[in-house]
């Protein structure tokens, strides 16, 4: 049995070559911006997935909040770090971020769930 993680990541990379198969300029042109922003410049990389992840909580977006936990988790935040992101998200949204902020607390423990193969 899969989780919910899980099938978002089989998902997001099978759709992810689908769509860099599509000849379309504009889409290519956007997905490698899309990457290059997260390239370390003035900020690192590290800060920028952080940042990726309080906007996308704003935003409400739970796909991108899946994605940038993944990738904070890997770059190397802890728990207690995410929680204060997690927080400047809430204050920042308001109240409409809170079901945003479980789902986050749960993508957080399905990932480290993952990682220590008791995910599954």
């Amino acid at each position: 049995m899969t989780d919910r993680l899980s099938e978002f990541q089989a998902y997001r990379k099978q759709m992810n070559q689908r769509i860099s198969k599509v000849d379309h300029l504009g889409i290519k042109r956007f997905f490698n911006l899309d990457t290059a922003a997260y390239n370390d410049g003035a900020l690192s990389s590290k800060t920028k997935e952080l940042l990726g992840l309080v906007a996308s909580m704003v935003l409400r977006c739970n796909d991108c909040i899946d994605y940038h936990i993944i990738q904070c988790v890997d770059a190397g935040y802890s728990d207690e770090e995410l929680y204060d992101a997690f927080n400047v998200a809430l204050v920042v949204g308001g109240s409409i971020v809170i079901p945003h902020l479980r789902h986050a607390v749960e993508t957080l423990d399905l990932y480290h769930a993952q990682q220590t193969g008791s995910g599954n």
